[in-house]
């Protein structure tokens, strides 16, 4: 059965707000916002008051994880600087979901690689999801969107390693311990089947398709944008919304700068992500785009 994505052109807060009453979906109770809160000196990421239109409509808490490499966002003092540095906390509720160091795990013995996932010890307070994702490259998966959210964004800074080894190391540092790329993508893909499936449906997924660079937004140095901005996503179906986003950049073929991002992509083997999430069976990778104008 094929996916519903909805699609807009417009790129703004208004164009996602409208999306999402389009969708016609409530998200119950406390209402986790996952999105990437940008590393210190990233010139890429989307800003506060880009989400401010959505964020405030759904009364969410803005949440996120430390990480487990270095940068400005790897201890609860500095991230929380940061979240400070970048407004976050001036416009919105924030929670630094592992800012005591501890983790909620939760399991799936039908996964692939990993059968465990270490998340920030708070998330087991959130009734629903939003998740916000900025689509563009990733250094070391090919791209970032929806699954890399529910993956590596939802980890806690444990989780991030774990995921990073393919479950080699429950450190918290990552030791740019590097397993098989196979084994690493097909490991996002676990884990971000466990976040989606905690939920019980009630998460959706927004991709935004602007700004986009080869370089991910946890990139203190990224290269600027090369392609052109395309437009704003929206689903219930992260694998859907993901693939979407990567039919429209192969059909972007007049784009000067289509040939680099996908690169980046293809070097990493980044669409097996795609392919292993959908041999889970927790989404599609058949959709139907419909735009909303």
């Amino acid at each position: 059965m094929k996916s519903k994505v909805y699609f807009s052109k417009e790129i703004s807060g208004e164009a996602v707000l409208k999306l999402y009453q389009h969708l016609n979906k409530e998200l119950p109770g406390k209402v986790a916002i996952k999105l990437h809160s940008g590393e210190q000196g990233n010139q890429n990421y989307l800003k506060p008051a880009f989400w401010k239109p959505i964020i405030d409509y759904v009364k969410g808490t803005v949440v996120e994880c430390n990480t487990a490499y270095p940068g400005a966002r790897n201890s609860t003092k500095k991230h929380k600087q940061l979240i400070k540095d970048h407004e976050w906390d001036k416009y919105f509720n924030f929670d630094l979901m592992d800012e005591n160091n501890n983790d909620y795990v939760i399991e799936d013995k039908s996964c692939k690689i990993i059968k465990k996932d270490y998340l920030g010890e708070h998330f087991p307070n959130y009734d629903s999801m939003l998740v916000l994702s900025h689509f563009k490259g990733h250094p070391m998966g090919g791209y970032g969107g929806a699954l890399k959210q529910l993956s590596i964004g939802c980890a806690s800074s444990r989780g991030k390693a774990y995921i990073h080894s393919a479950g080699k190391t429950k450190s918290q540092k990552l030791c740019w311990i590097k397993p098989d790329q196979t084994k690493f993508l097909e490991s996002m893909a676990d884990a971000a089947k466990m976040v989606h499936e905690h939920f019980n449906g009630n998460i959706i997924y927004v991709n935004v398709m602007a700004n986009m660079s080869v370089d991910c937004d946890c990139c203190e140095v990224a290269e600027d944008p090369c392609l052109k901005d395309i437009g704003v996503l929206i689903s219930t179906d992260p694998i859907a919304i993901d693939q979407a986003c990567i039919d429209l950049v192969y059909a972007a073929k007049e784009d000067p700068g289509q040939a680099h991002f996908l690169e980046r992509v293809e070097s990493r083997n980044g669409i097996h992500t795609i392919e292993a999430a959908a041999a889970l069976g927790y989404g599609s990778r058949e959709y139907e785009l419909e735009e909303v104008k």
